[in-house]
């Protein structure tokens, strides 16, 4: 059995070469059964299975909050794979790394629908761990040339700011600015990308900030009580979903507008399912009007994908 670290998983993924994979498997298919969620004397278990006929995966998430006091992190996770004809235990890799990779790579392929094919401004709301992995997938989707991020420390947004404007330019092989900026607002108006990774409880994205031909990539609010926009953006937008049976349950940026009858299921165009098997066109060219959004709460079948493809390749 391969034991592959955080760092080895980081080193064998390639970002383009798992959007290519993502989009691989999301027009194949796998089988993806409700997540196990249980409940133990001082956290959660929860473990999300996916299998097609070659592999087998299985997602290890324990949710511990009062693991700080040990210092160490609230969430671990672990990701095993095996051999889908025999059984047989094939890798063990890190879980954290593995989630933060394929997460950003489903809105790069979101962004390859959606986003327009001229998007050279992106913000990026959100500091945490997540947020230099989608910049620098988007950066790499589109030819994203100047970089603002927002974050509610200013101090945090300033450091990543400092972080990408060194990592950036050789990640993606072309010069680019990046700046940490104060006024959110202003910044959603600027933008041709705005993408969301946070905890917010209260909406960060107001539908009267949007413009014509943006793209709204939403990866945080994984619950129904969260949510990083509010009713009017996804009233104005063309709205799409990384899975249906996921997000119009778990996600608050489409719960809550569905439960208030802002929307209808209906207006959910399409999920990543159906723009990889061409069932739904996306973004058409030339289209400079449409505001898309992106609506992200994952799914096994990205982590199976992403466990793969580290495993040939590390």
């Amino acid at each position: 059995m391969r034991i592959l670290s955080a760092g080895e998983v980081d080193g064998a993924l390639d970002d383009i070469a798992l959007i290519d994979r993502l989009e691989a498997m999301f027009r194949a298919g796998c089988e993806t059964p409700l997540r196990h969620h249980h409940t133990l004397p001082r956290g959660t278990l929860l473990l999300m299975p996916a299998w097609t006929a070659r592999h087998i995966g299985i997602k290890l998430v324990t949710v511990f909050p009062d693991n700080a006091r040990l210092s160490l992190p609230s969430v671990l996770g672990q990701y095993m794979l095996l051999d889908g004809r025999t059984g047989r235990t094939m890798a063990l890799l890190d879980g954290a790394m593995l989630t933060k990779r394929r997460t950003a790579c489903a809105s790069g392929l979101a962004a390859r629908y959606l986003a327009p094919a001229s998007a050279a401004r992106l913000l990026m709301i959100g500091t945490g761990a997540l947020a230099p992995h989608l910049v620098r997938v988007h950066a790499k989707v589109r030819p994203i040339r100047e970089v603002a991020i927002w974050g509610r420390r200013p101090d945090a947004a300033e450091a990543l700011a400092r972080e990408l404007a060194l990592s950036l330019p050789a990640a993606i092989g072309r010069p680019i600015a990046v700046r940490a900026v104060a006024d959110r607002k202003a910044a959603v108006t600027e933008a041709d990308i705005v993408s969301c990774a946070t905890l917010s409880k209260e909406p960060l994205v107001e539908g009267d900030w949007l413009r014509e031909g943006q793209h709204v990539d939403l990866v945080g609010a994984y619950t129904p009580e969260m949510r990083e926009s509010d009713d009017r953006a996804v009233w104005r937008a063309r709205v799409h979903v990384d899975t249906r049976a996921g997000a119009v349950k778990e996600g608050g940026d489409i719960v809550q507008p569905l439960r208030n009858g802002t929307i209808e299921e209906d207006d959910v165009i399409a999920d990543l399912f159906e723009l990889a098997r061409g069932q739904q066109t996306g973004r058409l060219p030339g289209d400079t009007t449409s505001i898309t959004l992106f609506k992200s709460v994952g799914t096994a079948l990205e982590d199976l994908a992403a466990a793969e493809l580290a495993v040939e390749k590390a």
